[in-house]
């Protein structure tokens, strides 16, 4: 076994499938000190009790990561009946008990959890009131006696829930399929759908499966040929299976975007920042409604463009020379 680095960093995206039982912080750690830099950053957290995928980045892709981190998002979670932890995880103490519903009484009001929905996100999160995290907010109120600290105010949000489903019941457990856009916490819809059924409950278990087109265990290649499985992959690095997959065109059009080529010329004026309407003249992909493109030099990844206000405009250049 080495301690060195057994790759050099250029730029390119994991996907790791994360086991529970680690942070997300953790995973990073790892990842960064095997890679031999600090330029590494993931699309989105998952508590430390879940797993499933989490997309990292690396080197220049890092600049990628506004359009990973706002891509919609799969998972299938398990809910307890019958406690609420203040956590709304395994990991809390609990706070309240209520009898467990049936399953129809559970069933009937997932139809008020679907389409666009106002959401309270957990008190125990990495959202930000007043300037810090609320999970410092909480942790310090929960050490303080009486109310002389209160918990602090979670302002409900904008969601959408695309699919919700009972995948199966066992009381006092039931499994479920969401599939919702960035931002959802299915922790706080543990705790409503219990609510609404009139029980308590929180999400004891959690599993990832797919980020905007890039999902685990279905054979979709892009995923599979680096995905690591566990930590103890970074801990032992002479047989570390980890390597950057560079941003191609297959990534680009799983992130839903599409993309188009320019010649070595046209490549030249990206890189100097030229106007794009000069560029864009010959591409007719563009003549339509969308408002995100990627731009490739042969199968290189050069850029990605966004039309604002009408006009086209640049929203990360890479110049890997």
């Amino acid at each position: 076994m080495t301690n060195q680095p057994i790759h050099s960093i250029n730029s390119g995206i994991i996907f790791f499938n994360k086991q529970k039982g680690i942070t997300s912080f953790d995973a990073l750690r790892d990842i960064k000190r095997a890679l031999g830099t600090g330029k590494v950053g993931h699309t989105g957290t998952l508590d430390k009790f879940a797993q499933g995928l989490l997309i990292v980045l690396a080197g220049k892709a890092l600049r990628l990561s506004q359009w990973f981190s706002h891509c919609d998002k799969k998972y299938i979670g398990k809910i307890q009946f019958g406690i609420e932890t203040d956590t709304l995880d395994p990991e809390g103490k609990i706070i309240a008990e209520a009898p467990v519903p049936c399953r129809e009484e559970a069933e009937k009001v997932f139809t008020q959890f679907t389409g666009d929905i106002m959401q309270e996100p957990p008190v125990y999160s990495a959202i930000h009131v007043n300037g810090r995290r609320a999970s410092s907010l909480a942790r310090e109120a929960s050490l303080q006696d009486g109310n002389s600290c209160k918990l602090p105010e979670m302002k409900k949000r904008k969601v959408t829930i695309y699919k919700l489903e009972l995948l199966s019941w066992d009381p006092p457990f039931a499994e479920i399929f969401v599939h919702c856009s960035s931002g959802t916490y299915i922790r706080s819809l543990a705790r409503d759908i219990a609510s609404a059924a009139g029980s308590r409950g929180y999400l004891c278990e959690l599993v990832r499966t797919q980020v905007a087109g890039f999902c685990l265990g279905n054979g979709d290649r892009s995923v599979e040929i680096n995905c690591i499985s566990t930590l103890d992959d970074y801990k032992q690095y002479s047989q570390l299976p980890l390597s950057l997959l560079p941003i191609n065109k297959n990534i680009i059009s799983k992130l839903g975007l599409q993309w188009f080529e320019v010649t070595e010329m046209e490549a030249q004026a990206v890189f100097n920042g030229k106007p794009l309407e000069a560029i864009l003249d010959n591409k007719p992909l563009l003549n339509s409604s969308l408002h995100t493109a990627a731009i490739f030099l042969n199968e290189t990844f050069i850029a990605i463009i966004e039309k604002k206000e009408g006009k086209w405009k640049y929203g990360c250049v890479i110049n890997e020379t």
